[in-house]
């Protein structure tokens, strides 16, 4: 019986490798090539249709030759080790960044185009619900304890990723990186806003230390930015507070 078990485990094996790169993989030889081929195609085609789907601005400014190099590549060295599609895109980012390596062909903003493209995704799939909007945030912004959405992402990337079209495609990353927020409204529409370093860094603190009072967080920020002035800071951190607080956001802790 175990002999019988390691055969077929075996052949499973077999199987798989071809059908994940039958150039370097032999088909099993008591398998018909029309049916490992129909098996090779349905399961590249899933793969393909949902990277496609779930990476559109990488698609398109790939050409076909490329795109499918890439997926080809992604299905036969990377082994994905979720059994649900939703999370084939968090493998695909872990295959980028672990994986692939820099290739001559490849675009520099390939691994933060991705990312972004992947915030996105998860951002619309996340079960956790916005924050609720409070008055007491416009009214007293200081004098509250607050928290960010865990519906919304603080994010820097070296290129500007939003604006990445088949128009644009930079080869150099600006002077300057890019500060985002992602982050996924009450009617479930996902949107992001381009933010200031120094917004970046305030919405930083407030997702590494909430629930945290807002006093305490801008005190923080101002002796993080000694070269800056001080009163700037907390009225900008006011107006942030209460901007977002609208924007469900930040919202109350507790």
């Amino acid at each position: 019986m175990p002999e019988a078990r390691t055969h077929f485990q075996q052949k499973q094996q077999a199987f798989s490798r071809h059908i994940r790169d039958p150039e370097n993989n032999p088909a099993p030889a008591d398998v018909k090539k029309q049916r490992m081929d129909m098996y090779r195609e349905l399961f590249y085609n899933n793969i393909d249709s949902f990277l496609t789907s779930n990476f559109p601005v990488l698609h398109k400014i790939l050409d076909d030759r490329h795109w499918h190099a890439l997926v080809q590549d992604f299905f036969a060295v990377h082994p994905c080790r979720t059994p649900y599609f939703s999370e084939i895109p968090e493998e695909f980012i872990d295959y980028l960044q672990n994986q692939r390596g820099n290739r001559p062909d490849d675009p520099p903003f390939m691994l933060e185009l991705a990312h972004y493209e992947w915030v996105e995704m998860a951002l619309s799939i996340a079960q956790q619900e916005p924050l609720e909007y409070s008055a007491r945030l416009a009214e007293d912004p200081l004098g509250c304890k607050i928290r960010l959405s865990p519906l919304a992402w603080p994010l820097v990337y070296q290129y500007p990723v939003h604006r990445i079209s088949p128009d644009y495609l930079p080869e150099v990353p600006p002077e300057n990186p890019t500060f985002l927020l992602v982050y996924r409204d009450r009617s479930l529409a996902v949107k992001f806003l381009e933010i200031t370093p120094v917004t970046y860094q305030f919405l930083q603190l407030l997702q590494d230390a909430q629930p945290v009072s807002a006093q305490a967080c801008l005190q923080q920020l101002v002796r993080e930015n000694q070269a800056l002035d001080p009163q700037t800071i907390v009225d900008g951190g006011k107006e942030i507070i209460t901007r977002m607080a609208r924007l469900e956001i930040i919202g109350l802790a507790g």
